[in-house]
């Protein structure tokens, strides 16, 4: 099984996309994407940004994720469910918070910045803590989506959104760090955003954006 990062070439990845485009005309219905999470917030946004396929849920249960950057995360949980769904396009993502004056914390233990079990209330004291007093307040949030083609191949992309850290929380929309997260270039938190405006910015959006590239539109 050979590994590609992001800086994949566009000779090789059109046999991706038209493989995929020919397969879904094949079946005659969306394409499945089978994507390792039970994160409904995830799932939602991911089915927002990729309309044209089926998105298929299966949580990796009691796979450990242990690497020490995103893009290793996301290798574990979707060889994880690949090994289930042979012939399947398969996805994983790992992404998290990134801030310049905590030395890129929370980073991967985002989800669980403030211990076990996740608690997003109490990560997000705990940021707003941490950062009591700091005047750079710079920060990005980060996705890695890691993909297994049908053939076993892997396939790795990222996407980058940079901003700042507000001082307190506005907004209701979103999950996570969102009330929080005010994107360069706006004057809004994620969460006081549309769906619409997060996507067309966001890291995941960006990162799906490069999926769909791969693996076409899935109808």
């Amino acid at each position: 099984m050979r590994l590609k990062t992001q800086d994949w070439c566009w000779k090789e990845s059109t046999r991706f996309f038209f493989n995929a485009e020919t397969q879904s005309a094949q079946r005659g219905y969306k394409m499945k994407l089978f994507v390792a999470t039970h994160n409904q917030h995830k799932i939602r946004e991911i089915s927002q940004i990729l309309p044209g396929f089926e998105i298929v849920p299966d949580d990796p249960e009691g796979v450990e994720e242990n690497a020490p950057d995103f893009a290793g995360n996301a290798l574990i949980k979707v060889r994880a469910i690949a090994e289930k769904h042979k012939g399947e396009w398969c996805m994983a993502d790992d992404s998290g918070l990134e801030v310049k004056a905590l030395g890129g914390a929370p980073g991967v233990h985002s989800a669980r910045y403030a211990g076990e079990p996740s608690n997003t209330p109490a990560n997000n004291a705990l940021l707003l803590k941490n950062l009591e007093g700091v005047k750079d307040r710079a920060a990005r949030f980060t996705c890695c989506c890691a993909l297994v083609d049908p053939s076993g191949e892997e396939l790795v992309v990222h996407g980058h959104c940079p901003g700042h850290i507000a001082e307190k929380a506005a907004g209701v929309e979103g999950f996570g760090y969102d009330p929080l997260f005010i994107p360069n270039g706006y004057d809004k938190s994620f969460a006081e955003l549309s769906a619409d405006e997060k996507n067309a910015i966001s890291h995941r959006g960006r990162a799906l954006e490069k999926v769909r590239e791969i693996v076409g539109n899935g109808e």
